[in-house]
């Protein structure tokens, strides 16, 4: 697994979920807190290309050797592609959370929603709290 990191230049929610913006598209993953909570991950299963997103409802779950997961959008809008290399691949996730390891892209219904959540300072405080 990979080692404890919360890059800068992402956006994090409470839930551990990770935002890359570029333009009006936006890619989701987990933390590192996230999947060493989780464990090994050996199945991802994703909303389909086309769905519609809320901010903090799901876009889909993580199955680990300990527990299923749902997944908690850290922004709205739809989902325009996802992590087939996943499949079959699910420990990517632990691997390389933020690289390789994505989940989604979405395109962004409200980019706005950027300012409610934690940068990498604030996440790493609230981690700290946990």
């Amino acid at each position: 697994m990979s080692e404890a990191t919360y890059p800068d230049g992402l956006y994090y929610n409470e839930e551990h979920d990770w935002a890359r913006v570029d333009g009006e598209t936006a890619t989701f993953g987990i933390t590192w807190y996230a999947q060493d909570s989780l464990g090994e991950v050996v199945y991802f299963s994703p909303a389909e290309v086309g769905t519609t997103v809320d901010k903090g409802g799901e876009y889909g779950e993580l199955e680990s050797t300990k527990a299923v997961s749902q997944l908690i959008a850290p922004l709205s809008g739809e989902v325009t592609e996802t992590n087939g290399a996943l499949d079959g691949s699910e420990s990517t996730v632990n691997d390389d959370p933020y690289g390789e390891g994505w989940l989604v892209k979405v395109r962004l219904s409200d980019a706005s929603e950027v300012d409610s959540l934690m940068d990498a300072a604030a996440y790493r405080a609230y981690v700290d709290t946990l």
